[in-house]
């Protein structure tokens, strides 16, 4: 049978981890299985469309990528030569969107797939003997989502993925929680057991060359009972405390291993072994979700437990924006500033807001939110990185010393908040600040809650020189009260419009003082594709 021609598309946007889906359908197509040529591309090459494709594989991550993933599929259509049958699209947002990717009438005859591609490989790819499509025939090889990632295709593209000098699996799929804000029920179902890790370690290892790391993406580890055998085998792999990969000559690596969804403080803390067994690898960091101020008691349990156990390096996942307030926010990042102190330990957190998982974009906002305080903590989080330090000095001046000024801080013009250093330190900046905080001074309390009606329901459109319509259109709306809209004048000012204001010069940006350097380079880049974006 001759080679077919295989395209494989991940859609442009940032992201921290290669495809391992399409890794995995590399190895299927590819020189240790079907034989077929297969090419990588990230977002479009005008390039590939020169070449006749026999099938177009296109993953999927983010729902609220919707537009650049539609783009990306209206692309792999064109590379399969308008015929929409040669298209496969998967991943996370093909699965938990399914309905609205297969009710698109433009995408009639693309196959969506659901879920994971566990089953034969016919089966999980929906191919018709009928229609004698290339591999319909086969009905008993390993499922694809069983295969060894192939890495190669890594160098067929630009782009460099933060986490790559790894090996990247599961010890376990599911979950046994069903949290509401969660799409892995819906896309991995009740919890599982995986094939071995040597199986995965071993088939790397023989194809593409021994890794650094170890990167496992289990939603729950430790609710499998194969717990401690997971363990086990992590340490038989090689993966103890202080264990060094050395290449040739080079200098030899430390090496981690990183349950990169975090675990569950809620069963750590039932036991010491969780955390015994934990500390027996070189986890790093250690990952411990903290999803809403009701877990305070077993999420600092299990911070106590870790530092008992010698696990110093911590991070966490800060889920805000879906039940919680800016308050509950506020006191979970204060807890690890305590925790830090009290254990001499460094934990660093990474807030994420919240978006429904069938959502096309960003605009989901929380109702304890509005969507000022949205934008306003996402622009600190651009000068901070994504990162909440564990620096207390450091946390005081980004995210304020107390909750009144936290608080403070979101209802700020997003100019004031970003150029920080420039409305607080220089003259000029200075006095339109002390202007400004006059006006606010007397805002009645029904004055306020107009004004943050306002600026959550206006934004402020630019252009590349001068904002319009939006709160500018505001300043001229006489029917306001004369006070909001003296006040709404300094709202203009926002991250992207530095013109002059007030005789003002051009400010330069603030809060770019965290130290990073106890943070390995792949953790700086979070997996966010949004927070560096305008779009709240």
């Amino acid at each position: 049978m001759m080679p077919k021609n295989i395209l494989l598309i991940e859609p442009g946007y940032r992201n921290k981890y290669p495809p391992l889906g399409l890794m995995k359908l590399a190895t299927y197509h590819g020189s240790q299985g079907r034989g077929d040529h297969v090419a990588f591309i990230k977002g479009e090459s005008r390039e590939t469309l020169e070449t006749a494709w026999d099938r177009v594989y296109v993953t999927t991550l983010f729902s609220f990528e919707w537009a650049r993933t539609a783009a990306t599929i209206d692309f792999a259509i064109k590379a399969a030569g308008n015929q929409p049958e040669r298209v496969f699209v998967g991943g996370i947002a093909a699965s938990l969107m399914h309905p609205q990717f297969v009710t698109e009438p433009r995408w009639a005859g693309v196959r969506f797939i659901k879920g994971l591609l566990n089953r034969a490989p016919a089966v999980a790819l929906q191919l018709s003997q009928e229609d004698c499509e290339f591999g319909a025939d086969d009905l008993s090889s390993t499922p694809i989502e069983n295969l060894p990632p192939d890495y190669s295709i890594l160098d067929q593209v630009d782009y460099r993925y933060p986490v790559r000098d790894a090996y990247f699996g599961y010890a376990s799929r599911g979950c046994v929680r069903k949290c509401a804000f969660c799409g892995v029920p819906k896309l991995e179902g009740d919890q599982k057991d995986t094939p071995p890790l040597s199986m995965l370690v071993e088939g790397v290892d023989r194809q593409h060359g021994q890794k650094r790391d170890l990167i496992l993406m289990d939603n729950n580890i430790t609710a499998s009972p194969r717990y401690k055998e997971v363990i086990a085998e992590i340490r038989d792999l090689g993966f103890v405390p202080g264990a060094k990969l050395r290449r040739g000559d080079g200098n030899p690596l430390k090496r981690r291993v990183d349950f990169n969804q975090g675990v569950d403080a809620r069963i750590l803390v039932k036991s010491p072994m969780f955390l015994r067994e934990m500390a027996t690898i070189c986890i790093d960091p250690l990952r411990i979700a903290f999803d809403h101020v009701g877990l305070r008691k077993v999420y600092e349990h299990s911070v106590r437990m870790a530092a008992e156990f010698g696990i110093s390096s911590l991070s966490n996942y800060m889920l805000y924006n879906f039940m919680d307030t800016p308050e509950d926010l506020y006191e979970r990042m204060r807890i690890n500033i305590r925790l830090n102190e009290e254990l001499g330990i460094r934990i660093w957190s990474f807030p994420m807001r919240y978006q429904p998982v069938d959502l096309k974009d960003r605009s989901h906002v929380g109702k304890h939110w509005n969507r000022y305080y949205l934008r306003s903590f996402q622009i600190i989080l651009q000068a901070t990185r994504g990162i909440v330090t564990g620096d207390p000095d450091f946390f005081s001046r980004a995210f304020g010393e107390d909750l009144t000024r936290f608080k403070e801080l979101l209802s700020l013009p997003h100019g004031f908040i970003f150029y920080r250093n420039y409305f607080e330190k220089n003259k000029e900046g200075r006095a339109i600040r002390d202007e400004y905080q006059s006006l606010r001074c007397r805002l009645s309390a029904s004055q306020e809650l107009e004004l943050i009606s306002l600026l959550s329901s206006t934004r402020a459109t630019q252009t590349d020189s001068a904002p319009k319509m939006g709160l500018v259109g505001l300043l001229d709306d006489h029917r306001l009260d004369p006070l909001i809209r003296k006040t709404l004048r300094f709202h203009i000012l926002d991250t992207k419009w530095t013109s002059e204001f007030h005789g003002g010069s051009r400010a330069e940006q603030v809060l770019d003082l965290l130290d990073l350097s106890e943070l390995p380079d792949e953790e700086i880049c979070v997996e966010d594709a949004g927070l560096f974006e305008d779009n709240v």
